[in-house]
């Protein structure tokens, strides 16, 4: 089963390629930090499943949706995926040497809990990486999100319950602002009809079938106007970059 929403960006949705290529740059740019084994927090459909997981001593994937997790199961049968909501996580104390979580926090309610949970199931020494959207370089909002950070948030947040936090971000070349500054503008003329900022009034809920509308929409009007920058991004347009409020996404690096 696949899932094709506006926040599930995916490869196999021409008009998501630079959403889906900005999502894999993270996989890439946490090559480095993998060592034996490895926890994904929020592994949705496996994007990261191939570059990752053969550099670990085992994986262990976990998300909440029940029939993406059954078809990985059947893809990587020698990996292993569980369906599961949390915090809490179902694992025990010093566990994993490596766990990454991408895009994941901003959906988390109790993001305390989870950063303290990573902490928990981390062993002595291990690396959990945490990337999710820079608020600083956000459209609108998003309804699908609980909250948004600036690095200074973010940071503050993992120090609660780690003394090695470094933060970094994910920024991209020329070709990436320029799709980004197409997106505002486009985006910002559909915020002209919302007179009344109904965006940040109404519950979220209510948002958010009307947001993905909007937003696929949008990124099929940005490939018919610009075919050619919307297929030609890749994800080593990306870099992982020194802390900037130009960032599009931040990149923690937690140590144990």
């Amino acid at each position: 089963m696949r899932v094709y929403t506006t926040e599930i960006a995916s490869a196999e949705v021409p008009s998501d390629n630079p959403v889906h290529q900005r999502l894999l740059s993270a996989y890439h740019f946490a090559k480095p930090y993998i060592k034996g084994d490895l926890l994904e927090l929020g592994c949705g459909e496996g994007r990261g499943v191939e570059l990752l997981a053969p550099l670990a001593k085992s994986y262990q994937g976990i998300d909440k949706i029940e029939s993406i997790i059954e078809q990985l199961g059947i893809k990587y049968p020698d990996y292993d995926f569980m369906s599961g909501t949390f915090p809490p996580f179902p694992f025990g104390d010093n566990k994993f040497d490596a766990i990454i979580t991408f895009h994941v926090i901003e959906h988390v309610k109790k993001d305390k809990e989870f950063v303290k949970e990573v902490c928990r199931v981390l062993k002595p020494g291990g690396v959990a990486l945490i990337t999710t959207p820079n608020i600083k370089m956000t459209l609108s909002r998003n309804p699908w999100h609980v909250r948004e950070y600036t690095g200074n948030q973010l940071k503050a947040l993992c120090e609660k319950y780690f003394s090695n936090v470094e933060m970094k971000g994910i920024a991209g070349n020329e070709k990436v602002i320029r799709y980004h500054e197409q997106n505002r503008k486009s985006v910002n003329k559909i915020m002209r009809y919302d007179i009344l900022n109904l965006q940040h009034k109404l519950p979220a809920t209510l948002l958010r079938k009307p947001y993905e509308i909007l937003n696929r929409m949008n990124r099929k009007k940005l490939k018919s106007g610009d075919n050619e920058l919307v297929k030609s991004i890749k994800w080593s347009d990306f870099k992982l970059n020194q802390p900037d409020e130009r960032n599009l996404d931040l990149f923690c690096v937690i140590t144990k």
